[in-house]
């Protein structure tokens, strides 16, 4: 196998389309609502410890793989540890890559249609219903899937037009864009009356409220938020030059992925608490909350939309990541045509989406240990795959991986000392692993 032809052209490019594959439905959907059910402040600490304990040593081990070995996730374990089973890490971050999309398109769709129907200003009315117009809009098949094909489409149009022409270009204009408006509604939040309440509560820990399930929560929020577990990193890293440093270009992910999670929570608790609403609201928080929020606030249909138009954004920008590790998979060969592939994924994402995005209308009674088709594929991809998967990359890059090419990767085009190389490697052998099993194992009782 020839190394990868294609690659960013630029740091920067590398550093903002990994930070908008970081940045999407994790930090700013599932986030606040999984903090505000987890008791604030404490499980913000604990998201941001796991971030970096955890989080941005797993960061890095992606990195090195995808750039030490020049290949795409199945090509990399294959060249790294050939004629071995290793190669079934990278088959499992493409299978865990097309589960997460077949419940992310759905939530995207959700997100496609309420920032068309807030742009012409049609959410917020006197007398609006909320909670009733977001189960119209989950609740209706052919909304709910019009949705689904619309976010597909434009998922499509980005990864067949390659690394530098699709993603890095529409990341360079998309992330800059996400950070400003961010900031606005940030700002617009805090100088809400009764503001205060909300601040203390996402940044006041309060340990009470912590469950084993809160830290396995914690644990799989670290992971979502920064795109590891999946392989998706070792994707983009192959496309990175080799005078780029790793482990600054993780830094930098990893500073503006816990950035915008504060802003997430400083946009949306203190809004919440200055007009009194539950911050426990779940999935609807975005949806159902803040539209009634936003409603009472002069130019309130305007914040609406930015913030609509924003999340939008976020979203396309980690879809990107989890199309490209499949596409790449099937056209590291040469043999296919990167469009033909790309459509195909499409088409069967888009196919095999249609449950999740069916869970609130036509098949609301059909469930899977007790959850919807929806609750029941986050649940397998966000807290058992993607631990699991950390776990492996975790024990192949320690333990079967050369450690010359290893440490090289690791201090190529770096000022870092070999100390921090020596922290890494500590991190990765003990700290990750034994958290995850240990994680796991509280969350089924065992200790």
């Amino acid at each position: 196998m020839e190394e990868r032809k294609d690659q960013w052209s630029s740091k920067l490019g590398f550093i903002l389309a990994s930070a908008g594959a970081a940045i999407g439905l994790g930090a700013i959907w599932k986030f606040p609502y999984v903090t505000g059910m987890s008791g604030g402040g404490a499980f913000f600490l604990i998201f941001v410890v796991f971030t970096l304990l955890i989080g941005m040593p797993m960061l890095i081990s992606e990195f090195i793989i995808g750039r030490g070995s020049g290949m795409e996730a199945i090509s990399a374990y294959k060249k790294l540890a050939p004629d071995s089973l290793w190669v079934w890490v990278g088959r499992l971050g493409v299978l865990g890559c097309f589960l997460l999309l077949s419940f992310y398109s759905v939530v995207g769709g959700w997100v496609l249609v309420y920032t068309g129907l807030s742009i012409p200003g049609k959410i917020i009315g006197d007398g609006t219903n909320y909670p009733d117009l977001f189960g119209s809009v989950i609740g209706s098949p052919w909304v709910t899937l019009l949705g689904l094909l619309l976010f597909t489409l434009a998922n499509v149009a980005v990864i067949a037009a390659g690394v530098q022409n699709g993603i890095e270009k529409a990341n360079k204009y998309m992330m800059p864009l996400l950070f400003i408006f961010f900031i606005i509604l940030v700002i617009r939040s805090l100088t809400l009356d009764g503001a205060m309440e909300g601040v203390k509560f996402f940044l006041a820990p309060d340990f009470s409220n912590i469950t084993g399930e809160s830290l396995l929560y914690a644990l799989g929020q670290s992971f979502f938020s920064l795109a590891v577990g999946f392989s998706c990193m070792v994707t983009y890293s192959s496309y990175l030059k080799k005078d780029v440093s790793l482990t600054s270009s993780a830094g930098s992910v990893v500073g503006m992925n816990i950035f915008v999670s504060l802003l997430a929570g400083l946009a949306i608790f203190p809004v919440v608490f200055a007009f009194g609403y539950e911050p426990a609201e779940g999935p609807g928080l975005l949806f159902i909350v803040l539209p009634s929020v936003f409603s009472q606030l002069l130019f309130g249909e305007v914040f609406l939309s930015m913030f609509l138009i924003l999340f939008l954004f976020a979203t396309l920008t980690s879809s990107f990541s989890l199309y490209e590790i499949i596409v790449a998979a099937f056209t590291a060969n040469g043999k296919r045509s990167r469009k033909k592939v790309t459509w195909l994924a499409g088409i069967i994402i888009f196919l095999a989406a249609i449950p999740a995005a069916l869970s609130s209308s036509s098949l609301a009674d059909f469930t899977i240990f007790g959850k919807s088709v929806f609750d029941a594929t986050d649940y397998l991809v966000s807290n058992l795959m993607l631990p699991f998967g950390s776990l492996l990359i975790a024990l192949f890059i320690i333990h079967k991986m050369d450690k010359l090419l290893v440490k090289e990767e690791f201090l190529m085009s770096s000022t870092v000392s070999p100390g921090l190389y020596s922290t890494w490697r500590l991190l990765m052998t003990w700290v990750v692993p034994v958290t995850i099993v240990v994680v796991f194992l509280n969350t089924l009782g065992f200790i």
